[in-house]
């Protein structure tokens, strides 16, 4: 399992990768690991300022639908286009080709309050 130490995590598994004053959204390995096969990915946020905590969409495996919640706040800018005919890009990659949406940081101290990978593999017990 993977835990890349670029990424910022979340209690909610999602992971952030800041790049400028862009970052990109995904879940983590281990998140898409408890899922299973992934099957669809839908974001219903694009274009639209979403709250820390917030829903931006869902992705659905064949055991569950799972809500995804905005790491922090900022605009949905881009979703992974891919993902539309290959949601199993979750699964294979899901810290590159298997992202999911690319934002525009409102508030770049709300990062401060999500965990390193080091913390995150602590909660999640590896």
């Amino acid at each position: 399992m993977e835990f890349p130490e670029n990424v910022k995590y979340t209690p909610d598994h999602e992971w952030i990768r800041v790049e400028g004053d862009k970052a990109t959204v995904g879940i983590s390995d281990f998140a898409q690991s408890e899922l299973g096969d992934v099957v669809f990915v839908e974001v219903t946020t694009l274009g639209e300022n979403v709250k820390q905590g917030g829903i931006f969409g869902s992705v659905e495996a064949v055991k569950t639908v799972s809500d995804l919640m905005m790491p922090v706040g900022g605009e949905v800018v881009e979703t992974n286009p891919e993902l539309d005919n290959a949601p199993e890009l979750v699964n294979k990659d899901p810290y590159g080709e298997g992202w999911i949406i690319k934002i525009s940081v409102n508030d770049v101290e709300e990062l401060d309050s999500l965990m390193s990978a080091e913390e995150y593999k602590k909660i999640i017990g590896k």
